[in-house]
């Protein structure tokens, strides 16, 4: 029989999708613990795991970072012997050896982390301290009350520090200042639907689920808020309808935005809907989901040969890494662990895993707030993010490529993009829109010139059009399209209408002061596809209208030039 972590056999009659049950979660939390314990400082207050990639924050903050978030998986686990350790550490760590938490420092995340751990643990941990290791635990953590934070979901870590502060006394009055301050600043990015930006801008990515929802709905939970549980339960329910299709049949989380290192901490928002019963999703669907994802990365070498979580997304791999990033920063993969606060009769335990969304139906599914298109086909599992609305340039290039994939990652030759001229820019993106089967947007390019673009698509072929303005005439223009390593998959690109085959995509240069180029896509990992040209027919008409003829028989007509304009008639 197939086994999981630590050797636990798969139970296929309980988890016919995984095989995984709560003793995998468990094995697989009590692995990661051991693994990391070595690699403790005598006092226990700093965890120096192994590597050479330092993050800017230098080596004593990167220490606390592994303490920290290795004592939030203790936390959910509730493993007293582990948590015993812990203790050491906060009695040590708090007497001098961590740095301060000051304005926008790492110490800030850290000390969420901390405070988190101490309020769900609270019996076996804090109510055990001495008078002085709690007072000066609660004098350093206080800090984090006053402390600035970037703007963006680090807001959330005063709040969850003053959380915590409120419950066991200290400070009452400038512990509830930073959970109102916190809250209110928030608001300002909340878009609807569910969805909120990470800060200003369009910062749209899994931050949305294991911090903008994950500390505020937290909070309400242990503060038994029923009015803030009403309002983050609510938005995270919401949230989850949506989040819920960015996994993959394999397992895999969508591979878009930052901190992709944190790799299964996207299951926390799966596991919070459940444990706070603000959830759409069947119980047996977010255990299945979950599980999925955390099977996903045990089975590709996310766990080194030592049991230590590595820096990257399968293995090593420091093409998903940013400054912040130190040895211990993939740990946050503790949020993941949520579930474990679920007794074990809870029926996300006891329910049979059901099917998730890839793996049901093929579906094309609107995200109005980020202006994302979702098209996932059921016979491949494979999940695609038609990106026509998030962006932030200092994380280029996750953010800002027309098209992401449960299974494919951003390529160094600028997949997913068009290219006017030499300039592969594409900031200020201007959502136009998305609905049935399509998403568009428009941006400016570094030069000056004007690019709308536009997918339109069913199952998994993809028609994609670009209106370039404003470019001189007879600039090159430069379309690419899936970058797909693996031999499993198949990545066709089709020129349709002002384009030509090259090496590295697809070329044409622009001819008047609205010049249109119109592709075929896809990417699939069936073995044996329709011919693309068989799956739909278009055509460019005189006044630069597409018509698009799908094999099922619907038609659909656009005009990029026009800001885009979509009919769809049966």
């Amino acid at each position: 029989m197939p086994a999981g972590p630590a050797g636990v056999p798969e139970n296929r009659a309980l988890s016919p999708y995984t095989g995984y049950t709560r003793a995998h979660w468990e094995a697989a939390a009590d692995s990661l613990l051991a693994a990391v314990e070595p690699y403790a400082t005598e006092d226990r207050a700093l965890y120096h795991l192994p590597g050479e990639h330092t993050s800017w924050s230098g080596r004593l903050s990167d220490g606390l970072e592994g303490y920290a978030r290795t004592l939030m998986l203790a936390a959910f686990r509730r493993d007293e012997k582990a948590l015993e350790r812990y203790a050491e550490g906060l009695a040590a760590g708090t007497a001098g050896v961590w740095p301060r938490i000051e304005d926008r420092s790492q110490p800030l995340v850290e000390s969420a982390s901390i405070a988190l751990a101490l309020r769900l643990t609270r019996p076996l941990l804090w109510d055990r301290l001495d008078d002085g290791v709690r007072q000066r635990a609660a004098a350093w953590l206080g800090d984090a009350l006053t402390a600035e934070p970037w703007p963006c979901n680090w807001e959330l870590f005063p709040v969850t520090v003053g959380g915590f502060l409120a419950e066991i006394g200290y400070e009452p009055s400038l512990s509830r200042a930073a959970i109102d301050r916190g809250l209110d600043r928030i608001e300002q990015w909340y878009v609807g639907d569910g969805w909120y930006t990470d800060g200003d801008g369009r910062k749209f990515d899994y931050y949305n689920g294991w911090a903008m929802h994950l500390y505020p709905v937290l909070h309400a939970w242990l503060a038994d808020d029923a009015r803030l549980l009403d309002l983050y339960g609510g938005r995270l329910s919401a949230h989850l309808a949506d989040y819920a299709r960015l996994f993959g049949g394999d397992g895999a989380p969508m591979h878009q935005g930052r901190s992709l290192t944190y790799r299964f901490a996207t299951t926390a928002p799966l596991w919070l809907g459940a444990l706070t019963g603000r959830t759409p999703l069947p119980p047996g669907e977010t255990r299945r989901q979950a599980s999925g994802a955390l099977k996903y990365f045990l089975d590709r070498g996310a766990v080194d040969e030592r049991g230590l979580l590595t820096l990257g997304w399968h293995g090593p791999d420091s093409a998903v890494l940013q400054g912040y990033s130190g040895p211990a920063s993939p740990y946050w993969a503790s949020k993941g662990f949520l579930g474990l606060l679920l007794p074990p009769d809870h029926e996300v335990w006891t329910a049979t895993e059901q099917p998730g969304p890839a793996e049901r139906q093929d579906e094309l599914r609107p995200v109005g707030p980020p202006n994302w298109l979702l098209q996932s086909t059921s016979s491949d599992g494979l999940v695609r993010l038609h990106n026509h609305g998030s962006e932030d340039v200092r994380y280029d290039p996750y953010y800002t490529r027309l098209a992401y994939s449960t299974v494919t990652g951003p390529s160094a030759s600028y997949d997913n993009s068009v290219i006017v001229g030499d300039d592969p820019s594409r900031t200020g993106i201007e959502p136009l829109g998305v609905g049935e089967g399509w998403a568009a947007s428009r941006h400016t390019t570094a030069s000056g010139a004007r690019v709308t673009s536009l997918v339109l698509a069913e199952g998994a072929v993809e028609v994609r059009a670009f209106c370039v303005s404003g470019a001189p005439e007879g600039t090159a223009v430069r379309v690419t399209g899936w970058a797909a390593e693996d031999r499993g998959l198949r990545a066709e690109l089709r020129p349709v209408h002002g384009l030509s085959d090259a090496p590295d995509g697809l070329t044409g240069v622009t001819t008047s002061a609205d010049t249109v180029f119109v592709c075929l896509a896809r990417l699939t990992a069936e073995p044996d596809p329709i011919p693309l040209e068989e799956s739909v027919a278009v055509s460019v008409d005189g006044t630069n209208e597409i018509h698009v003829r799908w094999s099922g028989g619907s038609e659909v007509r656009a005009r990029p030039a026009d800001g885009v304009v979509v009919v769809r008639s049966a």
